[in-house]
């Protein structure tokens, strides 16, 4: 139970927050609440970034969050260090451990190795326990570890949640200046995940890179930050990582705890899982699967990753395995394309063992030492990359995926005559651009720069240190660039908006949505970043300014465009532009725009999430449902039927519709009315 520790002073930035209106009878209905497996963990990754790394970025001391303290040091702080976070982190244990929406781990490539039986599986998660400083019975019952999700389902229990009450417990609340002890009551299901599964006939049973992609950057996300560090095994207390062989003194294990140490483990397993499946199982050319590539594939004889691949399951083990994939939409998608790179991206740079990389950090050189996960061949770690060969470690499948996308994205999706990423290739490159994916793709570029050239990814890809000067690092600064300057030439409106879509052939320009201004927002803060090069952040800022006159809607009290609807791709780029802005295109120096000083932004932000994700009653908001404790909620054990204690209007995921309950994840469209 975490003790709740109050500020002894408050920053400038926190002496106040106002805003114009409680807005309390704007509405947010859920048009659809399908899971989309693509979009939503993007949402979730964008938000897991908006959540403790922006505000302890802000100057923050994040022993200053407590969930069962509302509000507190702040609303902004509250509502991105915890609900953002944490609605971040546990729909991500939604879709992997409970959902069986997708093939299980045991009927697995790596499994495969190890004897392919459910008892070797379990060898394997005990194996992390102990690696962790864990007793293998800290590990829920009854998990259903997706590797592989399919591209949606509906959220929705398939049978009743288990509510039988196990134990009790207490926690301290601090809400409206007072603090009081409060009983709780702990249900199985916390435990024990059977009754969690999602209705079958709601899933669409298809693979696609973009799904894949998004749920590997949830994973690698968080796995990097669960295993950035290591713990004592005595206390559970948390130290950085001096050697990468710490963990072998008997006093120190993997993981900045034992819980999140076997988490971040369980997380690194599905990651290589499916990086290992897309290698060996997905290559194609749009009619064929299975098509092999190799380091040195250079896209001269192109291979992808098709958009759609329908999968026939099949029982083994007892449980979810494939029987057979079949191609039903063969060709190649920029946004399926840009959404591997980035999180492939993250991965090779979690897992770099090369020897010319002086900035890895030695927990994680300890994860991919030979214990718990293999080690890379010498060939793919040394200062060459022109020995590279192919392998089934962690490091060297995302080496060669990377390199697979890189090239892809850099020869079949880019334009060279105008200089621009455009939607699609079949075996020709289509005419059209889609300026969400354009802008994303600056990001994932830039992503893969600090990765290949040795440069801190993850919660540190703003942070310098000593580049490798790669030629691919180079080129990727090249085309960001390039890029870049196309939108702003291109697409950018006399309002100072930008249209949603271009045809080279035409020269016609369309459409302005909401998430197309904030992903532009991401790739113009990107290329600067990349860059250093100030006119992009100028041009984000004055984009900024432009949707705060077009956009931001007075009487709604937040972001809309003319459809008032908000999608969880628009979404994710709503939260990560905002973040973008706090973070780098707040006024400084001698800047005195008075919409972009930071607690403008900060309002905006808390305002945004507090009508969009969180809605103003029960029925409403885009997050459908949430986990116990660490969001806040808790099951009153003297008033068990109150599934709202922490009053967000976020529902406990028992009473959050659907037959027996909805899982912990956001809606795919929500729609903003007065």
């Amino acid at each position: 139970m975490k003790k709740i520790v109050r500020l002894s002073f408050i920053t400038p930035l926190f002496i106040i927050s106002v805003f114009a209106s409680d807005y309390t009878s704007t509405k947010t209905k859920v048009l659809d609440k399908r899971f989309d497996t693509a979009g939503a963990m993007l949402a979730y990754t964008e938000f897991e970034l908006s959540g403790e790394p922006m505000v302890e970025g802000l100057g923050l001391d994040l022993d200053t969050l407590d969930p069962n303290a509302i509000n507190q040091p702040t609303k902004f702080d509250y509502t991105a260090g915890i609900e953002s976070y944490e609605y971040s982190e546990e729909a991500m244990y939604a879709l992997n451990y409970q959902s069986k929406m997708g093939p299980h781990l045991v009927n697995g490539l790596l499994n495969a190795k190890h004897g392919g039986n459910m008892q070797s599986l379990a060898n394997r998660f005990i194996k992390f326990a102990k690696v962790t400083g864990n007793d293998p019975s800290i590990l829920p019952l009854n998990m259903h570890p997706t590797a592989l999700p399919y591209i949606s389902g509906i959220p929705e229990f398939a049978q009743k949640v288990d509510m039988t009450i196990v134990n009790n417990d207490e926690v301290i609340v601090f809400q409206h200046g007072k603090e009081k002890t409060i009983k709780t009551a702990i249900p199985a299901y916390l435990r024990d995940y059977k009754t969690l599964s999602w209705v079958e006939e709601g899933m669409d049973k298809t693979f696609n890179p973009a799904a894949f992609g998004s749920a590997l950057l949830k994973d690698t996300m968080w796995a990097q930050d669960f295993l950035g560090g290591m713990h004592v095994i005595s206390n559970d207390e948390e130290v950085e990582a001096i050697s990468s062989t710490m963990d072998q003194d008997g006093k120190h294990a993997l993981g900045v705890s034992s819980a999140d140490g076997v988490n971040g483990a369980i997380l690194t397993e599905l990651a290589w899982e499916r990086i290992l499946f897309m290698q060996e199982k997905l290559g194609s050319n749009g009619k064929k699967l299975g098509l092999s590539f190799t380091p040195s594939y250079d896209a001269s004889k192109p291979i992808w990753f098709a958009h759609k691949v329908a999968v026939k399951e099949g029982v083994k083990n007892g449980t979810k395995s494939i029987a057979s994939l079949k191609i039903t939409q063969g060709h190649s998608s920029l946004r399926d394309t840009w959404q591997v790179l980035w999180p492939i991206s993250e991965f090779y740079s979690y897992s770099d063992q090369r020897v010319n990389n002086a900035n890895q950090n030695p927990a994680f050189l300890s994860v991919f030492d030979g214990d718990p996960f293999k080690n890379a061949p010498k060939a793919n770690i040394d200062a060459k990359r022109a020995n590279d060969i192919k392998a089934d470690d962690a490091f060297s499948v995302a080496s060669n995926i990377a390199n697979l996308m890189f090239e892809n994205l850099s020869t079949i999706h880019f334009n060279k005559k105008v200089g621009t990423f455009v939607d699609k290739f079949d075996g020709k490159k289509s005419n059209i651009v889609t300026t969400y994916d354009a802008a994303y793709s600056i990001e994932a570029l830039r992503i893969f720069q600090r990765a290949i050239d040795a440069l801190p990814v993850g919660y540190g890809s703003a942070d310098g240190a000593k580049s490798l000067g790669t030629s691919q690092g180079k080129e990727a600064l090249r085309l960001i660039k390039t890029q870049a300057d196309f939108l702003i030439k291109n697409l950018k409106n006399k309002n100072g908006l930008y249209a949603s879509t271009y045809s080279i052939k035409s020269l016609k320009k369309a459409g302005i949505d909401i998430g197309t201004q904030f992903a532009v927002i991401r790739g113009l803060t990107a290329a600067y970043l990349a860059s250093k090069n100030n006119k992009y952040r100028n041009e984000a800022r004055s984009l900024m300014l432009s949707i705060e006159k077009n956009l931001y809607n007075k009487d709604i009290g937040t972001y809309v465009d003319s459809t008032k609807e908000y999608t969880s791709y628009s979404i994710a780029a709503v939260s990560g532009g905002l973040r973008d802005a706090i973070n780098h295109l707040k006024n400084v120096a001698n800047e005195n725009e008075p919409l972009l000083e930071l607690q403008n932004l900060t309002d905006r932000f808390t305002q945004w999430f507090s009508l969009v994700i969180n809605g103003n009653s029960t029925t409403q908001g885009a997050q459908l449902s949430e986990w116990l404790l660490d969001s806040g909620e808790f099951v009153n054990a003297s008033d068990i039927k109150n599934a709202n204690s922490d009053n967000d209007n976020i529902l406990s995921i028992t009473a959050a519709g659907g037959k027996h309950g909805t899982a912990m994840t956001m809606a795919s469209k929500v729609k903003l009315s007065k």
